[in-house]
């Protein structure tokens, strides 16, 4: 294994560089046989492996760990051999083969006639990046990359071959089209394709066929343990539309029994289902999500005696209206929305637990500070976890889906629960009419817009873009103050594209617009534009929570202090080319 440098990204993960993907491989294989003190998740990349830690002492410890490590040669591949029937007629199939300097059918021949192994996951739950025996078909991606790309796309570029597992957008060359399902929650393991896992891909009709052979040449109990000693996976081709809808948000569970529940009168403008989210899945794409402001949640549910990892609602803007099914208490946090319950016309106080009544209705009034309220009853909801966890994910469309007019949310046990908390202040950190500070730190990529670009994004301020969601914050300049400088957007020094690598919540993104993309809860797995900076997770509340139009400034910190520097830094890379 050959590391060729380490930096850190935020405050406590790790991005380890190496020199081939061999040694990606060596080291991914080596972290998830011995996961190191505090290790949260790990998630390989072409050239890097990030290692996320739970603490910055246990992200210093991993450093250090990562130094000492001697490994050889990436392990063998060992998962499963999977079969998918490809209907090749991709819409680039004709570009891709005058990329490649061979016929149609050449690049056919060429993509059915090798093993492809696993390598890495990322970008959406079941994508799989798939390496070849060969680099016949390395061909780069779409100089414009689609706004929709269908489920099932079977798709080259950059040397790997992959299936996207829903629609979504992609800059991938198409050659053809599947109808097996990748991602399939009712499977014990959703991912068709996980890490190390080997595919074969074989024209649909002579999959077919062969298929057809096996079934007259073995009676069924044979075919199956024939299957299960060669180690191949059979996916029976389904629908498109099943294809998708297996990555379709669940519909929020519908409840006509007489148990204690919450009906939703009114959602509001959106109003989800969060908990603490579902870390450690990042290899199979999947973010960890979870509630935007974690503060505000685990607030609402000590007010309201639930466990910290209980799930809320989460509601944007106000405007939600509850009925009780039987007695319930609850409590309110996060953005500043005015409380009324029905009939009585009583106003409970936020951050605070009360009751609510068999047949009352809690009625949230319009936002008049922060973005984000929380709703907790005791008991905590009692959806159907997907993956461990009740959140809803927007991008992957993990989870439950947005709440609707009608849906009712089944309550748990409120035995063994702790006690119903007392008043507290709010934990809500943002002023109406007032900028926000983030403190961030330095990179991990911070030397492709050299010092001037800290300078640039620390010196000037931003604003919060009304284009923002829970993936990501999105920043505008404001109009240039008259007699200063006109703000500007922030320019690359380093030509080139940089590969596809894993990324942190925080995260501060530079697309080619020059406009930074700070990371939330259901930011991509990995992404492919340089991270200037991130901000540090104390400071993630506070972003979450911050309106269209806010005023931004960023103050670069000490990593181990959070204490501001007074300078715009240095690169954040530990360590340079090793021979």
């Amino acid at each position: 294994m050959s590391v060729t440098g380490l930096r850190f990204a935020g405050t406590r993960a790790l991005l380890v560089e190496l020199s081939s993907l061999d040694s990606v491989l060596a080291l991914h294989a080596h972290l998830l046989g011995s996961p190191l003190p505090g290790q949260i998740d790990v998630l390989a990349a072409a050239s890097t492996v990030l290692i996320k830690c739970d603490t910055r002492a246990h992200a210093l410890k991993a450093r250090a760990a990562v130094e000492r490590l001697e490994l050889g040669a990436a392990p063998a591949a060992s998962g499963e051999i999977v079969e998918i029937p490809v209907n090749y007629d991709g819409e680039d199939l004709a570009e891709v083969a005058r990329l490649a300097g061979l016929s149609p059918e050449g690049v056919v021949n060429a993509h059915i006639g090798q093993l492809w192994t696993a390598a890495f996951g990322g970008f959406a739950p079941g994508f799989a990046y798939l390496v070849g025996e060969d680099h016949v078909l390395d061909v780069p991606r779409r100089d414009t990359p689609r706004t929709a790309v269908p489920a099932g796309a079977v798709a080259l570029a950059g040397g790997y071959s992959a299936v996207y597992p829903r629609k979504s957008p992609g800059g991938w060359q198409l050659i053809g089209h599947t109808s097996t399902v990748m991602w399939d929650l009712e499977r014990a393991n959703p991912a068709l394709i996980r890490p190390q896992d080997r595919v074969r891909f074989v024209p649909a009709r002579e999959s077919i066929a062969a298929r057809s052979e096996t079934a007259a040449l073995n009676a069924p109990p044979h075919t199956e343990d024939i299957q299960q000693e060669h180690g191949i996976t059979q996916q029976q081709p389904v629908s498109q539309s099943a294809a998708q809808t297996a990555a379709e948000p669940q519909a929020a569970k519908q409840s006509g029994t007489a148990g204690s529940s919450l009906e939703v009168v009114s959602p509001g403008l959106r109003s989800l289902l969060q908990d603490l989210g579902r870390p450690g899945l990042g290899d199979l794409g999947v973010s960890a999500s979870g509630a935007v402001d974690p503060s505000a949640a685990r607030q609402a549910n000590r007010l309201a005696g639930n466990g910290s990892g209980d799930a809320v609602i989460e509601n944007l803007f106000g405007s939600l209206v509850l009925r009780a099914r039987g007695d319930q208490v609850l409590a309110v946090t996060g953005a500043r929305v005015e409380l009324t319950i029905n009939p009585s016309g009583r106003r409970p106080a936020q951050d605070a637990p009360f009751a609510l009544l068999d047949g009352e209705t809690l009625a949230l009034g319009p936002a008049t500070t922060g973005l984000q309220a929380y709703v907790a009853v005791r008991g905590g909801i009692e959806v159907e976890p997907v993956l461990g966890s009740r959140s809803t994910d927007t991008m992957s469309g993990l989870g439950p889906a947005p709440l609707a007019a009608g849906s009712v949310l089944p309550i748990g046990q409120t035995t063994n629960r702790h006690v119903v908390g007392t008043p507290e202040p709010s934990a809500l950190r943002v002023a109406p009419g007032e900028a926000a500070t983030l403190r961030i730190t330095a990179g991990p990529r911070d030397d492709w817009f050299g010092a001037a670009g800290l300078e640039r994004l620390t010196g000037q301020k931003w604003l919060a873009s009304s284009a923002s969601d829970r993936i990501g914050l999105r920043l505008e300049l404001p109009d240039g103050a008259k007699g200063s400088a006109a703000p500007a957007s922030l320019a690359r020094i380093r030509e080139g594209e940089l590969k596809s690598e894993g990324v942190v919540a925080g995260s501060l993104q530079v697309p080619p617009s020059g406009l930074p993309v700070l990371f939330l809860a259901d930011h991509p797995v990995t992404g492919g534009y340089p991270v200037i900076a991130a901000v540090v997770p104390e400071d993630l509340p506070v972003a979450a929570q911050l309106p269209p139009g806010t005023t931004i400034r960023f103050v670069l910190v000490d990593p181990d202090t959070l204490q501001a520097t007074g300078t715009a830094g240095a690169t954040t890379s530990l360590e340079g080319p090793r021979p």
